[in-house]
């Protein structure tokens, strides 16, 4: 290999690594928009039934029946925020009750009391991380603002819909307009197999969200039952918002807990804090975390075992990295998205090693 082949080589690499690096660049930039297509191709893959009916049964012409879905489909957004709203008016009516001082001082005797208590078996909580002095430095009269941070992210979450639901629309209108899309960018000669990727992407999506709606529905239950019998108000749509959260991985169970936790103890607020809030909280705790077992251990298991059927590794690597690239949204798209890759580079990379070992269980 002479000096030239070399330097070829060198200026080859550093041109990949350059449009590597400005296409990651690019996707940075406009990651919100992919995100609103994604958001877009799974409302559409849901309304796409609707408007099958629409066309076949009652003999609408397309336009009108994709109209009438994004119709059904807005009212149904309009009906679970509207679900929502008691729950805002409850919480903030209770926050306001909130005596500031009075729950910091129920915060500082409960870490006195158990400091007590670890003291008994020599661990002294002072010389550690989680003593008090961090406690007192914190100002409690945040709590009653929180619900007041929502109002400024009402702007971005209402263009986002909107976005959404236009992008929505013409994917409904135009069924095929993905699809020729796809056609336009690939050969003529690759045509079947993308079809024939398309086609299996469909099934598989498919049964990963029938898979999904039935593992939000079994945590719903779970939830709701928890709630009820704790006596907890408006327990059906705490129970629905924190079921709903756990779409996103990971982090959504967590958030969701979080949450159970803090509108429970909201609730009741206005109660003795050590026999009634804090009880009820240990409660909620103790069966989010039966409801998380069961989810793990069962639900999970399900759906990607005979929906995306991929290793729990894989799925763990290609969550994270959905997030780091494109947040929360990321995380949710990440397994639909890696699963159409892997259908089509099944269908044009089948002699690849690495690809027949990933793609071996489709």
């Amino acid at each position: 290999m002479n000096y030239k082949e070399i330097s070829k080589g060198i200026i080859r690499a550093i041109l990949i690594l350059t449009a590597l690096s400005i296409g990651l660049l690019i996707l940075n930039e406009i990651k919100t928009l992919i995100s609103y297509i994604i958001i877009a191709l799974v409302v559409s893959l849901i309304g796409r039934p609707f408007v099958i009916f629409f066309s076949e049964k009652l003999k609408l012409k397309n336009t009108t029946s994709s109209i009438l879905t994004m119709g059904i489909l807005i009212g149904i957004l309009v009906g679970i925020i509207s679900l929502f709203v008691p729950l805002v008016i409850e919480q903030g009516r209770n926050l306001s009750l909130l005596d500031v001082n009075s729950f910091q001082e129920n915060i500082t005797f409960l870490y006195s009391e158990f400091s007590s208590y670890l003291n008994d078996y020599n661990i002294n909580l002072d010389n550690t991380i989680f003593n008090i002095d961090w406690l007192k430095n914190i100002d409690f009269a945040f709590l009653p603002e929180i619900l007041n941070s929502i109002g400024k992210t009402l702007g971005n979450l209402t263009i986002g819909v909107l976005s959404v639901m236009f992008i929505s629309f013409f994917f409904l209108k135009d069924s095929k307009l993905f699809e020729n899309i796809l056609m336009i960018i690939i050969p003529k000669k690759s045509s079947k197999k993308m079809n024939k990727s398309l086609k299996t992407i469909s099934e598989l999506l498919s049964r990963y969200f029938a898979g999904l709606i039935l593992q939000i529905f079994i945590l719903f239950v779970i939830y709701t039952i928890l709630l009820l019998i704790i006596g907890t108000p408006n327990a059906i749509v705490i129970a629905f918002l924190c079921s709903l959260l756990n779409i996103i991985p990971y982090i959504g169970p967590f958030i969701g807990g979080i949450l159970m936790i803090l509108l429970t103890m909201s609730s009741h607020i206005t109660q003795d804090f050590s026999s009634v809030v804090l009880t009820k909280a240990i409660y909620v705790s103790i069966g989010f975390a039966i409801g998380q077992l069961i989810d793990n251990f069962f639900s999970q298991p399900y759906i990607f075992s005979n929906s995306v059927k991929s290793h729990p590794l894989e799925i763990f690597l290609i969550i994270i990295s959905g997030g780091l690239l494109f947040g929360a949204v990321g995380m949710i798209a990440a397994v639909p998205t890696y699963t159409a890759v892997k259908v089509v580079a099944k269908e044009f990379l089948s002699e690849n090693r690495i690809i027949k070992e990933l793609t071996k269980n489709l």
